[in-house]
C-alpha cells in the first residue's frame, strides 16, 4: 500500500488474534492496521475454508459471462451482476444506478434511456481497456476458444485519486487523512493455449484444474530481497544528530519501499524505492507539454519536490493496469504558480482525462549505485536490478536480490530504518544474517469464469453454492413441540399453589384414592 506509515507489523504466522490496547500509552497507526490486517485474514481464511478457492451464492451469483461479437464493431463481455469470493475476498459486479439528476424549470422532465445493469468489457470499473490497443482486444473465438477469468487483488487509495476523502472543514492545507484499501477486479482474456491442455475440446474440469495450475504459476514471485544497514566509509555526520556507531546513518525513521518497476528477468527488471513508502503524491490540475500544474505542493521540505526528482506521472487507469511508466526527472520548479517542467513529455493517454484523477508520485533515487568506481545508469529512469551483490540505497541501507528471480511489477518490500537503534528492521538468521524475503504485496488472486468457444456462448466456468440455512425436519418438528410442552408444564409446576403439582394432576391423584 503507498501510504504514509510508520510500518507494517501484521505478520500471520504470529497467529495473533487481537490487538490489546493498553491505558497511558502511544497509539500507533501500526497497531490500528494491525488490528484491521487481523480481521481480514481471519474473516477471508473463514471464507476460503468454507467456499473453496472460488464460487458465488447460488441465487445471486455474479460474474456470468455473455460474449458478443461480430454482430458489433467491436467485440465484447457483458459482465452480468452478483457476488462472487475468490480466496475469501468479496468481489461485487452489481453496476450502481446513476443518479438524476433535477430537472430545469424551464424544461419538462424527459424519460430518458435506462443505462445496462451489467458492465462490459470495455468499462469495467478497473479495468480500463483501451480499444486502441491491440494488446486490449479481445481474442476472436472462431479462430481459437479462450478463458475468461477474475484477477482479483488490492490497492490503496488516497484523497489524490479520490478528493471524496478529504474532509474540507479541516481546511485547504491540511494533508488527507486516513487512506483506503480497494479490492479491484478485472475481468481479462487468457487464450487456452496458455493453460497446456492436451485436449482439443477440454471438459469444465479440465479446464478449471489446467487454469489452476496456471493460476498458481501466476501468483507465485520467485523473487527474493534482503535488506541491512552498514555504516558507510565515507560517514561524517554530526555526531549530535547521529550516533557514531549507527549503521543507518538517516537523521529521522524512515519506512523505505522497494517496488520492481519493470518485470522479467533480472537482466530487463528494474526497481525504484522510496523513503516515504512512496506515498509522496501531488494532484496535478493541467498538463501542457513538459509542464505539469499542480493542485497543492509538499506541506514541508521533506515532502515537497525538488529539481532532480524522479516523479511518476500516473493516473487511476494505469495504476490499476499494473503496467510501468517512465520515471521522469524534474527539471525546473515555478513554486509560485505551482508548477514543475519535466524531462519529457508524459506517455500519450495518461493523465489527459480529469476524472481519472491524474497525479505524480515522487521516488527517492537519483542514480543507480555505484560499482568498481562508476555508477550505474538509470532505465527508464528506474535502478536495473542487480543479483548476487549488495546495492546501496542510501544512509547505510543496502538490499540484495537473490539470484533466479523473476520479477513483476509492482511487487515490494518495506524496510523500517530507526534512529534509535540506528539499523533497519529485517529478519535475521542466529548468526546475524539478514534472511531473504519474497514481496510483501501485491497478492494477485485468479478465477475461471467462462470458456469462450464461438458465437454461440460461452461455456460457465464458475460454481455455486447454496444457503447453510435449510427447513427443519418434521422429526425434528415434533421434537421441539414435545419439549415446548414439557417447558410450558414445568413453568406451570412452579406457579402452582399445591405443593408444586398441577391442578389436573392433584385431580387424578384424588379420584384415584376415592376408588380406594
Amino acid at each position: 500500500m503507498h501510504a504514509d506509515l510508520s510500518r507494517s507489523t501484521f505478520r500471520p504466522e504470529r497467529h495473533y488474534s487481537a490487538v490489546i490496547a493498553q491505558q497511558g500509552r502511544v497509539q500507533l497507526d501500526a497497531d490500528a492496521n494491525e488490528q484491521t490486517a487481523i480481521q481480514l485474514h481471519q474473516a477471508r481464511t473463514l471464507t476460503a475454508d468454507l467456499i473453496g478457492q472460488h464460487g458465488g451464492p447460488r441465487d445471486a451469483a455474479g460474474f456470468r459471462i455473455e460474449y458478443v461479437g461480430g454482430r458489433h464493431d467491436i467485440d465484447t463481455l457483458h459482465i452480468h451482476g452478483g457476488r462472487y469470493y475468490v480466496d475469501g475476498i468479496l468481489c461485487d459486479a452489481d453496476r450502481p444506478a446513476p443518479g438524476v439528476p433535477v430537472p430545469d424549470e424551464a424544461e419538462e422532465e424527459q424519460e430518458s434511456g435506462r443505462p445496462p445493469e451489467h458492465w462490459t468489457y470495455w468499462d469495467q470499473p478497473d479495468g480500463f481497456r483501451d480499444p486502441e490497443k491491440p494488446g486490449d482486444r479481445l481474442p476472436s473465438p472462431a479462430q481459437a476458444p479462450f478463458v475468461v477469468y477474475l484477477h482479483v487483488w488490492e490497492r490503496s487509495v488516497t484523497a489524490a485519486e479520490d478528493p471524496a476523502l478529504r474532509e474540507v472543514a479541516l481546511g485547504a492545507a491540511m494533508p488527507d487523512t486516513a487512506a483506503r484499501a480497494k479490492v479491484v477486479w478485472q475481468v481479462l482474456p487468457l487464450a487456452l493455449d496458455e493453460l497446456e491442455t492436451e485436449e482439443t475440446e477440454p471438459s469444465k474440469e479440465v479446464v478449471r484444474a489446467a487454469f489452476t495450475r496456471w493460476a498458481q504459476k501466476q501468483a507465485t514471485s520467485s523473487a527474493r530481497l534482503a535488506a541491512r544497514s552498514e555504516r558507510p566509509d565515507h560517514a561524517d555526520e554530526d555526531p549530535c544528530l547521529v550516533k557514531p556507531d549507527a549503521r543507518y546513518r538517516g537523521p529521522e525513521n524512515q519506512l523505505y519501499r522497494v517496488e520492481v518497476h519493470e518485470g522479467g528477468e533480472a537482466e530487463d527488471a528494474t526497481f525504484k524505492w522510496s523513503r516515504e513508502n512512496g506515498s509522496v503524491v501531488f494532484p496535478v490540475d493541467e498538463l501542457d507539454g513538459t509542464w505539469v500544474q499542480l493542485a497543492s505542493l509538499g506541506h514541508d521540505d521533506k515532502l515537497d519536490l525538488d529539481v532532480g526528482d524522479r516523479v511518476e506521472f500516473t493516473d487511476t487507469a494505469y495504476a490499476s493496469r499494473l503496467e510501468p511508466l517512465p520515471l521522469l526527472r524534474v527539471e525546473e520548479l515555478d513554486l509560485p504558480g505551482r508548477r514543475v517542467r519535466l524531462s519529457a513529455e508524459p506517455e500519450p493517454g495518461v493523465g489527459r482525462l480529469p476524472h481519472l484523477h491524474p497525479f505524480l508520485r515522487r521516488w527517492d533515487h537519483h542514480e543507480g549505485p555505484k560499482r568498481k568506481g562508476r555508477t550505474t545508469a538509470l532505465r527508464g529512469g528506474a535502478v536495473p536490478v542487480t543479483e548476487g551483490e549488495w546495492l546501496p540505497l542510501e544512509d547505510g541501507i543496502e538490499v540484495y536480490f537473490a539470484k533466479g528471480g523473476t520479477y513483476r511489477t509492482g511487487d515490494h518490500w518495506i524496510i523500517p530504518a530507526r534512529t534509535a537503534t540506528g539499523s533497519v528492521e529485517w529478519p535475521v538468521d542466529p548468526a546475524r544474517r539478514p534472511l531473504l524475503r519474497g514481496p510483501a504485496g501485491i497478492a494477485r488472486h485468479f478465477a475461471p469464469l467462462a470458456l469462450v468457444k464461438g458465437e454461440s456462448g460461452a461455456v460457465d466456468l464458475r460454481l455455486a453454492f447454496g444457503p447453510l440455512a435449510s427447513s427443519i425436519p418434521a422429526a425434528d418438528e415434533a421434537t421441539l413441540a414435545a419439549e415446548a410442552r414439557a417447558r410450558q408444564e414445568e413453568q406451570a409446576a412452579e406457579t402452582d399453589p399445591s405443593g408444586g403439582r398441577s391442578q389436573t394432576t392433584a385431580e387424578a391423584e384424588a379420584a384415584a384414592e376415592g376408588d380406594e
